[in-house]
């Protein structure tokens, strides 16, 4: 066997059909198109979503609730997320949370939340607190700095 023995399977490779080349080709007149409507025009296009006059999907399902255009969508920690990941007296900032895989998100603000304890005094950097959270840092010796604040400033 060498390159020039190749050849493709059987019924791989047929000729392409000619359309609109008479009557003997079997596709004449018409030219596969069928008789009249939008498809058998020239240049003849569908509009994105068109199911043939049919009521389009995106119109037949039913639309509810209501979408805030401006909803801020936060990447939350916990306290004990914090207490569990840095030693006393570690700055904590979003950079760093994003470094050790606490956050994924790099685009989004954090929040963080007051889900169980923290026993150091670490100095949290975040867009917003929650009050119970903020309480809770202050009490075990930490600070908390508002990112959002230092934003508008």
């Amino acid at each position: 066997m060498s390159l020039s023995d190749l050849k493709p399977p059987k019924g791989a490779k047929h000729a392409k059909k000619r359309i609109g080349r008479g009557q003997g080709s079997g596709n004449g007149k018409t030219a596969g198109r069928g008789h009249k409507g939008a498809k058998s025009r020239s240049g003849f296009k569908f509009k994105r979503g068109f199911e043939g006059g049919q009521m389009p999907l995106h119109r037949r399902v039913p639309k509810r609730g209501f979408h805030n255009p401006f909803r801020v969508e936060y990447e939350v920690v916990n306290l004990d997320t914090l207490g569990a990941r840095f030693d006393a007296g570690v700055v904590v900032t979003p950079e760093l949370l994003r470094e050790r895989g606490v956050v994924s998100n790099g685009k989004r603000p954090v929040k963080v939340l007051g889900r169980g304890e923290i026993g150091k005094a670490l100095t949290v950097r975040a867009h917003k607190f929650s009050g119970k959270a903020a309480e809770k840092i202050a009490a075990a010796g930490g600070h908390t700095e508002s990112l959002a604040e230092v934003a508008k400033a």
